[in-house]
């Protein structure tokens, strides 16, 4: 049977994901930012919590962790480079490092940029990539600890996953960052579609995660800085893709769309 997903709003824009292996009723919370959603979703259905997953350090993905603990004794697991910044941490986790949800195996991937001890858990025979605030669907996370030459060294390990990959990333930031794509590429048509499908679906309040990696990798502009025509779109043909990421990173940081 496949993972279980269920994507609970919280905060102003954040996703927290409830992972459950429906075979064994195992359950792990991603990056819990705000422990009552959780919690009335776990009473409502009668479910228990056996485990937090956390991506990175920031407060609206840890800020749950000890009173989830402390309510429903769960194990909290996170990087190993972040344990000092991790909340309740029980587990340490790197690069190439395997957890088990139930039945369902995930793999460690260490994705630094956004910070320093930034990882993601890739569920292979589940298509799903749970990638915190390292790639949004058509953006990326803000350089606050990273280099731009780590975040694209991040955006490689992430592109090389197959393509059916579900992006579940833990904001609802899709419309924002596709008017800015849309302002690098203002004549890419289907781009212009691809805008006008979001907004439609944020009137309705509709979530647009998880998104698809094949998606991402034909209009993210943050995955897309090493390819010819996207360089010559923005005038940087012939630039390294660690100067054209740079570049489009601090433009996005200073746009309002």
């Amino acid at each position: 049977m496949n993972l279980q997903v269920c994507l609970i709003p919280a905060l102003s824009d954040n996703y927290i994901f409830l992972l459950r292996c429906q075979q064994t009723n195992i359950t792990a919370v991603v990056d819990p930012g705000d422990a009552k959603p959780v919690l009335n979703w776990l009473q409502q259905r009668d479910w228990q919590l056996d485990m937090v997953l956390n991506t990175h350090h920031h407060s609206d993905h840890v800020g749950a962790n000890l009173i989830l603990k402390e309510k429903t004794g769960c194990k909290v697991i996170g990087a190993e480079k972040d344990k000092h910044r991790i909340p309740g941490i029980d587990q340490t986790v790197k690069q190439g490092d395997q957890i088990l949800v139930g039945h369902h195996q995930s793999t460690i991937l260490e994705v630094p940029g956004h910070t320093s001890g930034h990882i993601a858990y890739w569920f292979a025979a589940d298509n799903g990539l749970f990638c915190g605030d390292t790639l949004f669907s058509l953006g990326c996370g803000r350089l606050f600890e990273g280099t731009a030459e780590q975040m694209w060294q991040s955006m490689l390990k992430i592109r090389q996953l197959p393509a059916d990959t579900k992006i579940y990333c833990a904001h609802e930031y899709t419309q924002a960052n596709a008017a800015f794509a849309l302002y690098l590429e203002p004549a890419n048509q289907q781009l212009r579609d691809v805008y006008t499908s979001i907004c439609d679906k944020r009137t309705q309040d509709v979530a647009t995660i998880p998104s698809n990696l094949g998606f991402e990798c034909q209009f993210n502009p943050f995955l897309r800085v090493d390819q010819d025509d996207f360089q010559t779109a923005l005038g940087l043909k012939d630039s390294s893709p660690e100067k054209v990421f740079a570049q489009i990173r601090y433009q996005k940081d200073n746009f309002v769309s």
